[in-house]
């Protein structure tokens, strides 16, 4: 068995390990794709790139910097330990940004893949530091701290109106509408990226099926898709008839294995399918993942 030190000494090494690999695709994103492609994605880093833009300033120095009143602004509301993770995430990014990458060339290509590159490896970066319990700092701590002043709005939106306003400044430092569009393609992008890194590994979806013959549809999903079927009790409120509610988790892939299933043992059967962000269990990821 493990010893305590053993498992800080671990969980250390894996922290500093996923935050280099993120700082890695991070500067790539930020640095490399961004930094000659005519337009500034969201957040800070965004804020940083028309700094450097306007009067060269580092882009790592900046954003370190440009994210210290936010840390001192949201100290009470994002807590201890994820602002001293993030510290560490974000003085990590600082040193391979400013003294690492600007060792490589920039991409001088298509802005419209500069935008799609810098959206892909912005957003794995970000999805690195985030699985380890960390973040780059900047928005994150800023929507929090919002969101707990003015709790009707949501992160999303909070998060999107902060981005979108960083990305208009770049109308008059980049000089053309378009930068606008890329901004916002590489912030989109970057979404959909972490979001499929954090939970499309483990996404699923769950079928939900009202029938009056659960057992027959139990047994006919079992043998033609080899998953395992929870069958509750239920009373229809207006008819007051008996019902059985299967619940059957499974992949994207067999929705529609469990569909003709359910079809063949009950035409009448109600079905229902909703997209779960991640699965635990026999047949998908392990619970102590």
């Amino acid at each position: 068995m493990k010893t305590k030190r053993e498992i800080i000494i671990k969980q250390i090494t894996l922290d500093l390990i996923y935050n280099i690999a993120g700082s890695i695709l991070y500067a790539a994103g930020l640095y490399t794709f961004a930094g000659n492609g005519g337009f500034a994605p969201g957040g800070v880093s965004g804020l940083a790139l028309i700094m450097n833009h306007l009067w060269g300033l580092p882009v790592g120095t900046v954003t370190l910097l440009l994210n210290i009143p936010l840390i001192l602004i949201s100290y009470k509301t994002v807590g201890k330990r994820l602002l001293i993770k993030s510290g560490v995430t974000m003085v990590i990014s600082t040193i391979v940004l400013d003294l690492i990458f600007p060792l490589f060339p920039m991409y001088s290509g298509s802005r419209m893949m500069a935008a799609l590159c810098s959206g892909v490896f912005l957003g794995a970066g970000m999805a690195l530091f985030y699985i380890r319990g960390s973040s780059s700092g900047g928005i994150d701590f800023l929507a929090l701290t919002i969101k707990k002043k003015k709790p009707h709005m949501t992160i999303g939106v909070i998060t999107m109106i902060i981005d979108v306003a960083v990305i208009l400044l770049g109308v008059p430092v980049f000089g053309d509408i378009d930068s606008v569009l890329y901004g916002l393609l590489a912030t989109f992008v970057s979404t959909v990226v972490i979001d499929k890194i954090l939970y499309g590994a483990g996404a699923g979806t769950l079928a939900v099926i009202v029938t009056g013959k659960g057992k027959e549809t139990a047994q006919r999903i079992a043998e033609t898709v080899k998953r395992g079927v929870t069958s509750l009790n239920a009373v229809g409120a207006y008819t007051g008839t008996e019902r059985d509610v299967l619940l059957c988790a499974c992949s994207k892939a067999e929705a529609y294995m469990v569909r003709a299933a359910v079809r063949e043992a009950d035409k009448e059967a109600f079905i229902m399918f909703t997209e779960t962000s991640e699965v635990f269990g026999e047949g998908f990821k392990d619970v102590g993942t």
